[in-house]
Parts: structure tokens; sequence; C-alpha cells
């Protein structure tokens, strides 16, 4: 079954004064009007986010809290599925800038998000990191960099993940190494007897039990239709979350998760496995350690569905799309680009004709001098 990827954009907000559309302003607390400048302060919860028990939720298949009827706009160009509200005029599709056509209505369902860490940078700045990176690229296509001109190429996106918690306890059998050195005589390439130090390791069996509190373990709730976002740009300071309040989204394009609860509960899982593997490590001690079998329990369990910030920039070269992302908190940069094939060729070609010359001239040189 194909999978499909739903962008949902935020209902629009009417200034009280003109009745232009509220949008979120970055790294503030406010709504404001583009057009006349007036502002509405965004009211956020005094008490802390909810942490939502796991296992109801998963004993359910994850029971939903809200069901929204929404529609559908169908990317043909790369198949994206996105969500407008139907005043918009038009739209380009986020991961690839093709004109979306409404296609057809549907009603999903989906989990409430329990916060969202707001834009810290507007999209003229994300636009502007974006351009100064093209500018630095050796051999990029001059298409790219007039593409990067265009700021209608860069979109803010929220994008959805799951955060779980719990206490976490394990039991581990393994090996504890102590290193120690032997002299060891040999030959050097002269013939000569030399001396020299060699590492050795000493095993000892090591046991034990640690346990903790793992706190916010972060999973991607969304198949990127171009890739996983690149872990060069995927950290984000979770202190900054906020309780969810539509109007952080005022302006923005929000991504529905694809990937379910419960395949996320499996992948926090195999990381918490990790964070506990780690822990016995630390616990066994010594110069190296070895884990050979490990028993994990993980009670008191509870998640999060968040949604954190990030601009995407697409572009279309010789018929590939090439997706850039910005960090939306911290303005961190990464994609792929496309080559210029003719650059290229033209430096190589440029380069072979200097070193042509140069062998000329020297020759040239040593006949004359002869």
């Amino acid at each position: 079954m194909e999978e499909k990827h739903i962008h949902k954009t935020e209902l629009k907000k009417a200034c009280i004064n003109c009745g232009a559309e509220l949008r979120y302003k970055p790294a503030t607390t406010s709504i404001t009007c583009d057009y006349c400048g007036h502002q509405e302060e965004i009211s956020i919860a005094t008490s802390t986010f909810e942490e939502l028990e796991l296992y109801p939720y998963l004993d359910k298949m994850g029971d939903q809290k809200n069901s929204e009827e929404i529609a559908i706009l169908h990317c043909k160009n790369c198949g994206a599925n996105q969500h407008v509200e139907e005043n918009y005029k038009s739209l380009h599709c986020v991961y690839c800038s093709m004109p979306l056509i409404l296609e057809d209505f549907a009603t999903e369902e989906w989990i409430l998000p329990g916060a969202v860490l707001p834009f810290q940078i507007d999209k003229e700045k994300a636009f502007q990191v974006f351009k100064n990176w093209v500018r630095g690229l050796w051999w990029a296509p001059n298409k790219l960099k007039k593409a990067s001109l265009d700021p209608q190429f860069t979109k803010g996106l929220y994008l959805p993940y799951w955060t779980f918690d719990a206490q976490l306890s394990a039991t581990y059998l393994g090996q504890r190494g102590e290193y120690y050195y032997e002299t060891q005589t040999y030959k050097d390439n002269q013939g000569n007897r030399k001396t020299r130090q060699v590492k050795k390791t000493r095993w000892h069996p090591a046991s034990g039990k640690v346990s903790g509190f793992v706190d916010d373990t972060l999973i991607e709730a969304s198949a990127q239709r171009a890739g996983r976002i690149p872990s060069k740009i995927a950290r984000w300071d979770l202190q900054k979350l906020k309780p969810f309040n539509s109007s952080f989204l005022a302006g923005f394009v929000t991504e529905k998760y694809t990937i379910p609860l419960k395949k996320g509960h499996i992948s926090s899982k195999e990381t918490a496995k990790d964070i506990a593997t780690s822990w016995a490590m630390t616990d066994i001690g010594g110069d190296t350690q070895r884990v050979t079998t490990i028993d994990m329990n993980l009670t008191e369990e509870t998640f999060k569905h968040i949604l954190l910030p990030v601009y995407v920039s697409a572009y279309r070269y010789n018929g590939k799309e090439y997706n850039f992302f910005v960090n939306g908190e911290t303005g961190a940069l990464s994609g792929k680009r496309p080559y210029s094939f003719w650059k290229i060729f033209f430096a190589i070609f440029a380069a072979l004709l200097l070193v042509g010359v140069i062998v000329l001239l020297t020759q040239y040189g040593q006949n004359v001098g002869s």
C-alpha cells in the first residue's frame, strides 16, 4: 500500500483590524499582520505539556484524541499528499515546488501534538543561509545559483516526531578488560635486535544491574519523501518545547506523521537498549569492556507527539530533485547538491591546456639553451 504523506496548512487567522492573515512571528510568542502591523499574543499554558501513557494508546492502536476532515492535494511529480484550506488560490509542493491541484477529500485521524518547538529564525534568515551556501559551492550549475535568488522555493515546515520516556532497568553479563604490557624482541630492517612494549588485554567476568530514567528519546514520525532529514541538522534543543498551541503553526505547513506510534515505540526500545548497553559498559569499568547479554525492562512508559521546525528548499536539475534543509531553530544547513558537467569539463580542459603550454615552453627553453 502506498504511504501517504500529508502536509496540513494551519487554519488562517484573520486580523481584527484589516482582515488580512495573521502569521506566527519566529522567535516570539505572537502572531502578526504583515499589512497593518497588528499583533496578538499567543496564550501559552502555564502547566507543562502532557506526557501520555503509552500502553492505553498502543492497546487501541493509537486511539486518537482528535479527528478532522482535511482536503488532500496530491503532488503529481513526487507523490506527496498535502493539506491546504480551500481559500488558497494556489500552492506549490513543499518537497519539489511543483504546482498542486485539488484532488480529493478524506478524513484523517491523528494524535494531537503535545508540544511544539516554534521557529526561532524567520524565512528571510533561512533563505539567506541557503543563498550564502550556494554562493560557496564549486562547480554548481548556474541555474541553481539563479534559483537560490528566489525565496519562493524556501518554505517553513513543522516535522512530526515521537518522544518516549521510561524508567529503565537492566541486568547484564560481560567482561572487564585490563591492559598490561609485555616486552617483545624483534629485528629491524638492518638486522639489529630491538625491544618494544606490546599492549595486551586480560579479561575478567563481570555482571551487574543498571537503572535510570530515559528522557525524550526522539524518534522520526514521518518517512520523508526526499529521504531522512540529514543528521547534521536534525538536532533541536527540546528544552525550548512549548505546550501545543495552533497559533504557532500559523503561516507554516505541518506534516502529519506517517510512522505509526507502535512502530515508533519499537524504534525507541532499540535506542533504549543501546543506552542500557552504554550504562552497563560504564558500570563494568576497567580499560575496555564487553557486554555479551543484556536483559532490559522498561516501566512507566510515556510518549509525546511533537512538532519540530525546518525550512525546505527544493530544486530540480537534469530531471533529478534536490532538497536542502535549514534547521528552523539553529540555522544549520544540509542537503545534496548537483554538479555542472560542463563546468567540470572546461576546468579539466583548461588545466590540461595549461600543463601542455608549460611543457611546450619548457621544451622550447631547453632547445634554445642547447
